[in-house]
């Protein structure tokens, strides 16, 4: 069984992702990972894709049972079918932003309030992250999602992120179970 869990940035997809995989026994797998390089601070440098993709192949289909957390839109048209449920998590566009700007916080403490390279980092991806609604804009949006989502050969889960965490884990595990009979 090949899980994806996705949705915009701070919609709580890696955390649903860990435990989903957790209380069912699969592995989990996390896009960042495999799309950023390892650096101090994280999140500065990309992986080039073709290295990308060999990288996230070999963990994903080397495991029979997998949940992947995060986008995968972008990495190439083979990723629309090889999942056997995707998940769409959506959340309202403050709270959203209100999570991201709490999880900067936590991720570089008092270097958001000294370190102009982080600051303006950071600034720069709360920017980008706004923008999720916007269909005008080039990057990852909710318009570009949707239409990936139909044209996608598996079951395709909604929910919604402001639901209690336990009951989205919940929601997908039982649909795991049922896609399993």
């Amino acid at each position: 069984m090949k899980i994806m869990i996705f949705g915009a940035s701070g919609t709580g997809k890696t955390s649903l992702g860990k435990e989903v995989a957790e209380v069912i026994g699969y592995t989990h797998l996390d896009s960042d990972d495999y799309y950023w390089k390892k650096t101090s601070p994280p999140y500065q440098e990309k992986v080039a894709l073709t290295l990308r993709n060999d990288n996230i192949k070999k963990d994903f289909f080397k495991n029979e049972n997998v949940v992947l957390s995060g986008c995968m839109l972008s990495w190439g048209e083979e990723w629309s079918e090889v999942f056997d449920l995707v998940v769409f998590i959506q959340l309202e566009h403050e709270e959203r932003i209100k999570r991201l700007v709490k999880r900067e916080k936590e991720r570089y403490g008092e270097k958001l309030e000294s370190d102009e390279y982080i600051i303006q980092n950071s600034k720069e991806f709360l920017n980008w992250a706004r923008q999720y609604d916007n269909p005008y804009f080039t990057g990852k949006t909710l318009a570009y999602h949707v239409h990936w989502l139909e044209h996608l050969q598996c079951k395709v889960l909604h929910i919604d992120g402001k639901t209690e965490f336990n009951v989205n884990v919940d929601i997908i595990v039982n649909e795991i179970r049922k896609l399993n009979t």
